[in-house]
């Protein structure tokens, strides 16, 4: 007993010696609450800088082009939507890149309580190579070149418009738009949920409603020529027998970096919702000579089972864009292959543009539409037509049935350009959205 006791007071003594005469003074009993403190302090950092305002790293794939990212943030993160979130690279001295939080969409196109996405316009870096590792900071106010920052008014009871600054951006039209000019007697007559007019960087109108040659074309629309449903078949390109009505808003934001507006829609035979239809559309500051418009869409069959087809030998039926140009000769149409003078039905393609002279523009200028690698079947077979027209047909001619409850999804970004893009500008401007589809966050 003696001897242990003994041994534990060298243990002690031999501690004592082995601190330095400054701190010997202090006792052990002094330095031990000193060492729990300062590790309290280690271990409440990463809280502490929470509380401050920061973020979490975000990873971003270095690109030549700029990336408009959202990126959905990890669970349990909490960061407040309300302030000026800034991105600033871990190890560099640039800039600091604007940042926003938005409602983050769940997989079945609702909004995902207490989730996030960070959208950002993040510009290319000399010499960067691999991934970029950016820190989620909330600044002191949105760094100047975001400032103006964008808008959404309702115009009336049937449209919201979208502005970036003073420059209109897009419309959309959730209520019923009747043409007068279309004859009573016709189905056509009537359209609603469709994206019209889009605007072009220099202000002009892209986009055609009701054209002459086809009263059923609306802009950027969805619509399927062959919907069956329970043995019977209905046209929702014609809307002879079946509908899309808007249902609800699901988010509507507006802010320095980017515009979210989310809506859902219903399909309607009669008074009876066969599919709910979720939209987000994502607008992003222009960038690189053009503005990136990404659409996220997902159908859910309600009760019954849903089968979906593409028109015979064309394969149009899904998401169309049609155009307004001032003359069909003045179109061109672009593909990864290059310039076709031929239309091109039932073909495979990641991504097409057309691009034409438009009234009120300077000079030709146009739209493409990118498809996400992750779609389906990706990637899609497409209609393109000279006069005006670019059709991402999906499912295709020879369709596929939808059980009910099951969400279908599909991914894909319009990009509006300023020029006359050529095949380089438009893969790279592709490669820029496949890029930015990476971006993810991490710790």
């Amino acid at each position: 007993m003696c001897r242990e006791s003994c041994r534990s007071l060298r243990r002690v003594a031999g501690a004592e010696r082995s601190v330095p005469q400054p701190l010997r003074t202090w006792g052990l009993a002094t330095l031990g609450r000193l060492f729990a403190s300062l590790l309290l302090v280690l271990l409440l950092a990463p809280a502490a800088l929470a509380a401050d305002g920061a973020g979490p790293v975000l990873q971003v794939p270095a690109s030549e082009q700029t990336l408009e990212m959202a990126v959905t943030m990890p669970e349990g993160t909490k960061p407040d939507p309300g302030k000026a979130w800034q991105l600033i690279e871990v190890g560099q001295q640039a800039s600091a890149v604007a940042a926003q939080l938005v409602p983050a969409m769940a997989q079945d196109g609702t909004a995902s309580r207490g989730v996030f996405r960070v959208l950002a316009s993040v510009p290319p870096r000399k010499g960067a190579t691999g991934q970029r590792s950016f820190r989620l900071v909330a600044g002191n106010e949105t760094p100047a070149a975001a400032k103006a920052g964008f808008r959404l008014k309702d115009l009336d009871k049937n449209r919201v418009g979208l502005w970036d600054g003073d420059q209109p951006v897009l419309v959309y039209n959730h209520g019923a738009i009747t043409n007068p000019l279309v004859p009573k007697n016709d189905a056509r007559r009537t359209r609603a949920c469709f994206i019209h007019p889009v605007y072009g960087l220099d202000g002009e109108v892209l986009t055609e409603i009701f054209p002459k040659d086809h009263y059923h074309h609306h802009g950027i629309f969805w619509a399927w020529p062959h919907v069956g449903i329970d043995g019977k078949e209905y046209d929702l390109w014609m809307y002879g027998n079946i509908q899309q009505r808007f249902v609800r808003w699901i988010a509507r934001e507006a802010g320095p970096v980017a515009a979210v507006l989310a809506v859902e829609n219903g399909w309607f035979v009669g008074d009876k919702k066969v599919i709910i239809e979720r939209h987000w559309l994502r607008v992003f500051n222009a960038a690189d000579g053009g503005r990136s418009i990404d659409l996220e869409s997902v159908w859910i069959p309600v009760d019954k089972a849903i089968t979906l087809r593409g028109a015979e030998g064309k394969s149009y039926g899904g998401l169309n864009l049609r155009y307004a140009p001032r003359q069909e000769k003045e179109t061109t149409i672009t593909v990864p292959s290059g310039r076709p003078k031929e239309d091109l039905p039932e073909t495979p393609l990641p991504w097409a543009d057309l691009s034409a002279r438009f009234a009120g523009a300077p000079g030709p200028s146009g739209a493409a539409i990118f498809i996400s690698p992750t779609h389906p079947d990706y990637p899609p077979t497409w209609l393109t037509r000279h006069y005006g027209i670019l059709c991402v047909g999906w499912p295709g001619v020879k369709g596929k049935t939808f059980e009910p409850g099951v969400p279908i999804r599909l991914d894909y970004r319009v990009w509006v350009h300023r020029g006359d893009a050529d095949v380089a500008r438009l893969q790279r401007a592709y490669d820029g959205y496949t890029a930015a589809l990476k971006a993810g966050s991490g710790q």
